[in-house]
């Protein structure tokens, strides 16, 4: 299946029965206009994101689509009933022996095998899909401060045990970590992720035919790390994070092309008719999709004007990678 160049993302709006009929209305649009990938996560909109898809996806059974998900942070409720967070973790997680108050980090995070396997049933029931095609580690450089390098290293190697076993179980087709900063930041930051370790990681868990395929990183016109940093080492080289993941084999999905709309009102006329958009969201986007190295760019569509508006970018041709690099000069 060919994977469109633009993903719906589902990570904002309440968590209510209005942004729900959005999303579910946005992803049939999507799809209509030749969209096929799907980004979600068990804790976005308190897990009404996932189910909105699923609706969705039962909706237009016959349909192609790339659905990725993540695991890592603790949902802490359900999105539909008024129960404390303390009182949902105690009977959803401590009680059934899948999560003790230890497993978690910063209150917020956990990415234990037994935990991650309860969050991948959780997303399997809610999207309608037997097996996802892509099973994210959300943020995982949410534990690094805490944990250290090399505990955390390790821990990691266990999780990634756990996708490889899900791989063979036939409940996820492909794994890759989801980062906000890990892989932005530089070496020397806390929580600064090195690629060529996590990929370390995965040939520890499942060899060289390891099934860790992907990795997600925000990257737009206010947030270019991705593209021009070198925070990344590999081979001894400082190289970005886009073209590390080239090396070593690995596709690309980017999160918030947009910056969730707040650059939008800062793009110039000129720059906007530079990067081939007839409006900012779509000069935002072009920008995204066209760096090299980036196989999906993310863009959250929550109603179909989104669609309407974003989805002509996919027939777009590419923006020339020197003018890219030339709006930075």
């Amino acid at each position: 299946m060919e994977l469109s160049s633009l993903g719906l993302g589902t990570y904002l709006g309440e968590p209510d029965a209005a942004a729900d009929d959005g999303y579910v209305r946005a992803a049939a649009a999507f799809a209509e206009a030749g969209g096929t990938v799907f980004d979600t996560a068990a804790n976005y909109r308190a897990g009404r994101s996932e189910r909105a898809l699923g609706r969705a996806f039962a909706a237009r059974a016959a349909a192609p689509r790339f659905v990725s998900t993540k695991a890592g942070y603790l949902p802490m409720g359900d999105g539909i009933t008024a129960e404390p967070p303390r009182d949902w973790f105690q009977r959803v997680l401590e009680g059934p022996g899948i999560l003790t108050p230890d497993d978690v980090v910063d209150g917020c995070h956990a990415m234990t095998p037994r935990y991650l396997s309860h969050q991948l049933e959780v997303s399997r029931a809610a999207l309608g899909l037997d097996t996802l095609d892509l099973f994210h580690l959300h943020n995982p450089e949410q534990q690094l401060p805490a944990l250290g390098p090399e505990a955390f290293y390790a821990s990691l190697t266990r999780a990634f045990e756990a996708f490889e076993s899900f791989v063979v179980e036939g409940r996820i087709r492909a794994y890759g970590v989801a980062t906000w900063n890990g892989f932005r930041v530089p070496p020397g930051k806390a929580d600064h992720l090195s690629l060529e370790r996590v990929v370390a990681a995965a040939e520890a868990a499942g060899g060289k035919a390891h099934h860790f395929r992907w990795i997600q990183l925000p990257l737009n016109l206010a947030l270019p790390e991705a593209f021009l940093a070198p925070t990344q080492i590999l081979g001894g080289a400082r190289v970005t994070p886009l073209q590390a993941a080239q090396d070593l084999g690995l596709s690309v999905q980017t999160s918030a092309s947009m910056m969730q709309a707040r650059i939008l009102h800062q793009l110039p006329a000129d720059l906007v008719a530079a990067l081939g958009g007839a409006t900012p969201a779509q000069a935002a986007l072009q920008f995204t999709r066209s760096c090299p190295g980036v196989t999906v760019a993310l863009c959250g569509m929550g109603r179909p004007e989104h669609v309407a508006e974003n989805a002509p970018v996919m027939g777009l041709p590419k923006v020339a990678t020197d003018l890219l690099a030339g709006l930075f000069r």
